[in-house]
């Protein structure tokens, strides 16, 4: 074999030991006897392209944050390796990348102590507002806390705890206890309130209940007296829609009960309507026909005579008894019309009779009538006079006067 120079940083001599330069002299790594120079130098430049390759791993390593503690421990084992390596290559440049990096991790420890710092505020300020809020839902007023919101809420923030417990950073152990017992206490506090208010909520639904039964029972008593049992079911009805809740479900149930009671006497009621009813479409022809004499005295101007017909109508009226429940508020409003018109005749009768108002006016009109004449003398004499002035201001008080006299007669 032949020795070889041509290489930078090694050579292989005749026997086919390989050396590495190093400095200002060289160092034997190892034989190749087998091969040519240039193949047993390649195998030993190969074992330094794989301690650069873990040189270069490792300073990106360091750049992308790695932690301070493994990249200083990773260093250390490639100086090892590196500090002589079987290697061929520029060995002191790799030593010289592995002291950067010593640097490095001195500014990463550095750099992640406060990371670590910062992160561990952030944590602590971030259980303490899952803690607040949870104090915030534990002052709730307990009447107005709505439960089920309340109770998922509340579940959603000790989940949110968990999972900051478990994927968070690890707080001292003074500050997390502190912070746990707060939470925990307001959690208790939160169940406490819940089955206080449940439970006076279950003792108000017993009482609501116990009387709506008792309303239940006294309407399904009136069942047998049907018709006449309607007024005094009305008035359980009003009971019943002060008692209160009683929950939904139970509320549904006591209702229908109740409702069928009350659907029984009604039925009662209505069929003796329905008899009524026939019975009284006779009175409901005779009292048309009253209204077709009554409706003409809507437009009636002799009022002793239109009050003199409506009072014989009125009396035949009243004997003809009752009609059909749902005719009666028709038929009582049109002769309502007729005795309004014949009422308002009496009432402009006497307005315009009134004795002291007609002495009021035969006073203000014979006033009015001695203050014509005097401005017709006076407009005639300033008409003789050529006064435009005078003319227009006489001739405009007259026509008032004129005026007020004819809203009098």
């Amino acid at each position: 074999m032949a020795t070889s120079d041509q290489h930078p940083w090694g050579r292989v001599d005749e026997t086919g030991t390989v050396f590495v330069r190093e400095g200002d002299g060289e160092r034997a790594v190892g034989q190749y006897p087998d091969g040519t120079p240039e193949e047993a130098i390649a195998y030993f430049e190969r074992k330094y392209t794989d301690l650069a390759g873990q040189v270069s791993l490792l300073e990106q390593r360091a750049r992308r944050g790695a932690p301070a503690q493994d990249v200083a421990k990773s260093v250390a084992n490639l100086r090892s390796a590196v500090e002589g390596a079987n290697a061929v290559g520029d060995l002191a440049s790799l030593l010289k990348r592995l002291d950067a990096l010593g640097g490095t991790v001195e500014e990463l420890t550095e750099q992640q102590s406060a990371e670590a710092r910062a992160a561990l505020e952030q944590a602590v300020a971030e259980r303490t507002a899952i803690v607040e809020e949870a104090e915030a839902l534990a002052a709730q007023d307990p009447a107005r806390t709505q439960w089920k919101q309340t109770s998922a809420q509340l579940d959603a923030l000790f989940a949110r705890w968990q999972s900051h417990q478990h994927d968070g950073p690890r707080l001292p152990k003074n500050e997390a206890n502190e912070l746990w017992k707060r939470f925990r206490a307001a959690r208790s506090t939160i169940e406490h309130n819940r089955k206080a208010f449940f439970a006076e909520l279950d003792s108000q639904h017993r009482d609501v209940r116990t009387r709506k039964t008792q309303l239940i029972e006294e309407a399904e008593a009136l069942i047998p007296r049907g018709a006449d049992g309607v007024p005094e079911y009305r008035r359980l009805l009003d009971q019943w829609k002060l008692a209160g809740r009683a929950g939904k479900k139970n509320d549904d149930a006591l209702w229908a009960r109740f409702k069928a009671a009350g659907d029984a006497i009604y039925s009662a009621k209505a069929e003796v309507d329905a008899r009524d009813n026939e019975e009284y479409e006779a009175n409901l022809t005779a009292k048309l026909a009253l209204l077709e004499e009554a409706e003409p005295l809507l437009k009636a101007t002799d009022r002793e005579s239109a009050r003199a017909q409506l009072l014989s109508i009125q009396e035949r009226w009243d004997a003809i008894g009752r009609v059909p429940r749902d005719q009666v508020r028709p038929i009582e409003d049109r002769l309502r019309r007729v005795e309004a018109a014949v009422r308002r005749l009496d009432e402009e009768h006497w307005e315009k009779n009134n004795p002291e108002k007609k002495a009021r006016s035969e006073g203000l009109a014979s006033q009015l009538n001695a203050a014509i004449a005097k401005l017709e003398q006076e407009l005639e004499e300033a008409k003789a006079s050529g006064d435009a002035r005078k003319v227009k201001e006489a001739q405009e008080a007259l026509d008032a006067r004129r005026v007020w006299l004819d809203a009098l007669r």
